[in-house]
């Protein structure tokens, strides 16, 4: 294998050009003055100190950039992420503390050597363990939490929890105390970020300003949200009247740290880093797989796993916290032309310039701004169209999608990712023990089988062909077992009965087992077990049995033919039947 498959930094590097790297640096100016609010706000949301956020927004970012297939994830601290992170490292200290710090880092070291060992192993279909309906409702459920979460801030109370419960009794138990600047801060930074997003790229455009500059100009919103109401704090002193803010933020490049080396935090921590990295794996490869494929481009899940991986370790010994790729930030950065993932590395260029030279900005930043930005930013995860979509096309994904949202809501985020999983997990289960299998007959005048309940086709009462529709492995062979039999014996004239394969793209030895039975089965009641359309990998894996050996009847190339020449065989049966019935009257006479 080419080297340049662990390091597609090999192979986007070779056709570097000034073009490209001024796409790329434009692009990154963009997602640079989006990222460093998104940084300072995701940071306080996981319950970190602001430059925690800064320090997750540069290394990792060049190490994706190395080792990531993604021409156009942004990767950093995203919104479900730092709630993660808040729950977990709050079960081994109190938030902000030294404890809770180094147990952020050690969470982004266990997710990052969990990322590159599923990479190194191939396991990127990992990301299949969880259905789409189900991380659509957990991804919502956190967003209601995240922005119910943000309301203390908006508000200027003391309140806690990590559930919907929790959170809402704290804030109604702390709502006689609101700070009225404080509020009016949050609300109206919370209604100017949501005019920006709706609102100022139209306004922009009727007064002539092409469109894409709009939406861009439309994205930077955060920041001007940040500096209107650092001024209005300064101006006003704010400060004095019981405003929180940011306060002095440490003024220098991340630094070498190391993971607090202690197997027992590690074991407590284990499980949590486990479901931080599924979480984030399927988020950043969702939106890495939706921008490629509209510059018909391609990712590598396995790769992008080992990108990620990268990306963890270096938070981790650099004084960050997890990341992943996160879809906002990573729109920006498509639609702003970035072509290859240096624009990450520039970004990581901006945000150490911002860790340097602008933060005594921030000292006077009002935390009521944060979480204006973080409310504006995660409720566009509260997806409310889709679980009604779902409940009309399924019933059962909309069942798990359900239980998925309400489980997170009043337990918390770590019940609500097992229960995702578990609930991806049983309902696979539960699709595969029950495949779905028709009868078919022939449309007239074609060769062509379908249901006998949906068209109007040609049977035969001697014959009852089962087309099976998935493949057959021990979840379901004793469901085909029961159906196939129980489909005879309503059946009392059925002499052939035939298995349409083409849809079975495997058979496992349980499988065979039970396919067998049902050979010797209808074998004691004269009936003949045929097989047509049998798919060239499943037919070799048959010729290794002796099952081929012992099939009371015959493998057909193709359903028609099967069909045709049993329906010969029949009336050849039949004649001579009749023809013994015809000796046997005369032998009577």
């Amino acid at each position: 294998m080419k080297i340049s498959h662990y390091f597609p930094i090999l192979d986007w590097g070779r056709k570097y050009n000034t073009t490209t790297f001024t796409n790329d640096g434009m692009a990154a100016i963009i997602v640079t003055i989006m990222l460093i609010p998104q940084s300072l706000a995701y940071a306080m949301l996981a319950g970190l100190p602001p430059q925690i956020g800064l320090y997750a927004s540069i290394l990792p970012l060049i190490a994706y950039a190395v080792f990531g297939t993604s021409r156009s994830l942004a990767v950093g601290p995203v919104a479900v992420v730092s709630l993660m992170t808040l729950t977990a490292a709050s079960s081994i200290a109190p938030p902000g503390s030294a404890d809770f710090i180094a147990a952020a880092l050690v969470l982004a070291l266990l997710s990052g050597l969990f990322l590159l060992l599923m990479g190194l192993l191939k396991l990127g279909f990992l990301a299949n363990l969880l259905s789409h309906p189900v991380v659509s409702g957990f991804i919502t459920a956190s967003g209601i939490i995240i922005a119910t979460s943000q309301l203390k801030s908006i508000f200027g109370i003391q309140a806690n929890g990590a559930t919907m419960p929790k959170l809402v009794s704290s804030l109604v138990a702390s709502i006689d105390t609101i700070n009225l600047p404080t509020l009016a801060i949050g609300v109206v930074t919370t209604a100017f970020l949501f005019w920006v997003r709706k609102g100022l790229k139209p306004l922009l455009v009727r007064i002539g300003l092409p469109n894409r500059p709009s939406e861009l100009v439309a994205k930077t919103g955060p920041i001007a949200a940040v500096a209107l109401s650092t001024i209005v704090t300064i101006a006003l002193g704010l400060e004095a009247q019981g405003v929180k803010v940011v306060g002095d933020i440490p003024q220098n490049l991340p630094p070498f740290s190391v993971p607090l080396i202690d197997l027992e935090l590690w074991k407590a921590l284990a499980v949590p880093a486990l479901l931080l990295s599924i979480i984030g794996f399927v988020e950043s490869v969702s939106v890495g797989q939706t921008l490629a494929a509209k510059r018909r481009q391609r990712i590598d899940p396995d790769q992008e796993l080992i990108g990620l991986g990268a990306a963890n370790l270096s938070a981790a010994f650099s004084g960050g916290y997890p990341v992943t790729g996160g879809f906002a930030r990573s729109v920006v950065n498509f639609d702003a032309g970035a072509e290859t993932p240096a624009a990450g590395a520039f970004t990581a260029v901006g945000i150490a310039v911002a860790a340097l030279f602008l933060t005594p900005f921030l000292a006077s930043l009002p935390i009521a701004t944060l979480a204006a930005t973080i409310i504006v930013a995660v409720l566009s995860l509260v997806d409310l169209k889709t679980p009604r979509m779902i409940y009309r096309y399924s019933k059962a994904d909309f069942a798990a999608m359900a239980a998925t949202i309400g489980i997170t809501l009043v337990a918390g985020v770590e019940p609500g990712v097992i229960a995702g999983v578990g609930l991806s997990l049983a309902l696979f289960l539960w699709r595969s023990s029950r495949p779905h299998a028709a009868i078919v007959g022939r449309v007239p005048e074609t060769e062509h089988f379908r249901n006998i309940d949906r068209h109007k086709v040609f049977t035969d009462p001697r014959i009852l062909t089962i087309r099976i529709d998935e493949s057959l492995t021990y979840l379901n062979a004793r469901w085909l077992e029961e159906f196939v039999l129980e489909q005879v014996a309503e059946q009392k004239t059925v002499r052939h009965v035939v298995l349409m394969c083409s849809a079975v793209n495997a058979i496992d030895a349980s499988a065979l087992e039970s396919i067998e039975a049902v050979n010797y089965r209808l074998q004691d009641s004269d009936i003949c077990l045929h097989l047509s359309e049998v798919k060239g990998p499943v037919m070799d894996a048959l010729k290794r049995s002796h099952f081929i050996d012992q099939l009371t009847g015959q493998v057909f190339l193709s359903q028609n033919a099967a069909f045709t020449k049993i329906i010969q065989m029949s009336d050849r049966e039949d004649a001579a039947a009749e023809k013994n019935d015809m000796w046997d009257a005369r032998g009577l006479i």
